[in-house]
């Protein structure tokens, strides 16, 4: 079995719940210990949004998910695991809140097929 060595939670958004989406990242992770990415204005990676990504240890997963699950305001969030196999992380053993929107996996079909 795969170990977990850290959580990943994209909150996406679009132009009209950037700032709504800025203050959920801000607040959680003045919250909790978490780490902050940069509003991403743009698709980044496999994500079909513009997105912010918290980062987040494995210790954290039952204060940080809870707390967006009640505070998303109807943004979706997509989470997943750290374990080194980034397509299995992202295909197989995420989570979803609000709208499941499809990837773009085929950045990590050639590393981790």
């Amino acid at each position: 079995m795969p170990e977990i060595t850290g959580y990943h939670a994209h909150v996406y958004f679009d132009a009209e719940t950037q700032d709504l989406a800025q203050k959920l990242c801000e607040d959680v992770s003045r919250l909790f210990p978490v780490q902050m990415g940069r509003m991403h204005a743009r698709n980044v990676g496999p994500h079909p949004r513009w997105s912010c990504q918290l980062g987040f240890a494995p210790d954290a997963f039952d204060q940080v998910i809870p707390w967006l699950m009640l505070n998303r305001n109807g943004l979706t969030i997509f989470t997943h695991p750290e374990t080194g196999n980034h397509l299995a992380d992202h295909r197989d053993r995420a989570l979803w809140m609000g709208e499941m929107l499809k990837l773009d996996l085929s950045i990590f079909e050639k590393t981790n097929a």
